[in-house]
């Protein structure tokens, strides 16, 4: 029963993360530095949601371009609960229905789209 209780509390979710300079660490797998500003990081990253609302599978696109080392499992974070990821990617998660993509996402290391997955 004590499992059950605790799987409840978690969600699972992937993420695709673009970074910019005021990122609390401006760099990743794919850039170094990264230099591009947050308006430049949104103007990404909404291209990247109009693609995946056009048919392109979210977790391509995570695999490719990602700043996040979970692009490596197409955006996959695994399960988390509450007071493990930063609190506007925790909040945005929790509110999203399985399967349903949060609007844009901003925190302490870029902006995400976020795809709920459990």
């Amino acid at each position: 029963k004590q499992w059950y209780q605790r799987r409840v509390r978690e969600v699972r979710a992937s993420h695709l993360l673009v970074k910019h300079r005021d990122s609390r660490r401006p760099a990743s797998w794919r850039e170094d530095p990264i230099t591009r500003t947050k308006e430049e990081a949104l103007d990404i990253l909404d291209g990247y949601v109009k693609m995946i609302n056009s048919g392109t599978p979210f977790s391509d696109l995570a695999s490719e371009f990602s700043d996040c080392s979970s692009a490596k499992r197409g955006g996959d974070l695994g399960s988390f609960g509450r007071g493990q990821m930063q609190k506007p990617f925790e909040e945005a998660t929790y509110a999203l229905k399985v399967n349903e993509m949060s609007d844009v996402v901003d925190t302490d290391s870029g902006v995400h789209v976020i795809l709920r997955t459990g």
